[in-house]
């Protein structure tokens, strides 16, 4: 009984950092469908555990095959995390301590600062009534540096009238995107990967495919005015999210920026 009950450092410490890493496991997929399996995957686990300190050898040795298979299911289930996991690392400059550091921000809690959505907005909303075409992209925890550098360096505030002036037509700026992060302007005429989804319908075009394929490979959300329709879309996780008004949009857009 007292070997049960001794516990040496090194046991503290594993406990500990399992429970950290189960802690920011669950706030990365709280709120998505993910989470689910994943919950689904832990009872199963802790069943098997059971099964297997009870004996229960057939039962023991089901779950224990339908576990192997559920890490299968992870893989294709989070194929796009992985992926911008992945990215991230390649990208990662770990000889810049600073650069280093940006890339773990997916371990905060909250984007560094508040980003001014309503200036984002309300400049969006005047390129739409003049069908000025534009694409914002905001930064949230995965760092875009990979994309920054092949832009225009820029370090201004959030402004309607900037983000108005970046994307007028006769603007040497207005080609490509605009990135945003933590409430600064710091690059325009950005590069985009394109997305090769053979789902996107064939009546959006380059601007359209760019923001689908920035936000499949990162967490970023993309704002875009089409100078075809003077339409706002707005783009996350690889998807068109559909909103019933502009307050509607504003909510969103501050809840996923929150």
């Amino acid at each position: 009984m007292l070997d049960f009950i001794e516990f040496s450092f090194l046991d503290i410490l594993d406990i500990v950092l399992v429970a950290i890493l189960l802690y920011y496991v669950y706030k990365l997929l709280k709120g998505t469908v993910a989470i689910n399996i994943v919950i689904g995957i832990a009872l199963i686990f802790v069943i098997w555990q059971i099964t297997q300190a009870l004996k229960m050898e057939m039962l023991s040795g089901i779950l224990g095959y339908l576990l192997s298979g559920g890490v299968i299911a992870l893989i294709i289930v989070f194929q796009q995390e992985i992926r911008k996991f992945l990215l991230m690392i390649g990208t990662t400059n770990f000889s810049n301590k600073k650069s280093f550091l940006n890339q773990l921000k997916f371990l905060s809690s909250e984007i560094g600062s508040e980003i001014d959505t309503d200036k984002i907005l309300k400049a969006c909303n005047n390129m739409a009534k003049t069908k000025t075409g534009a694409l914002i992209v905001i930064e949230r925890t995965n760092s875009l540096d990979f994309l920054i550098n092949n832009g225009d360096s820029m370090n201004a505030q959030v402004n309607e009238v900037i983000l108005e002036s970046i994307f007028f037509k006769n603007s040497p700026l207005h080609d490509g995107a605009t990135i945003i992060r933590d409430n600064y302007i710091v690059a325009t005429r950005v590069v985009l990967p394109i997305s090769d989804s053979t789902k996107i319908p064939a009546r959006f075009g380059l601007r359209h495919r760019s923001a689908i394929g920035v936000s499949e490979k990162t967490d970023a959300v993309c704002l875009l005015v089409s100078e075809e329709t003077g339409e706002i879309s707005y783009i996350k996780d690889g998807e068109f999210v559909l909103y019933k008004n502009q307050e509607d949009l504003s909510e969103k857009l501050k809840k996923d920026l929150a």
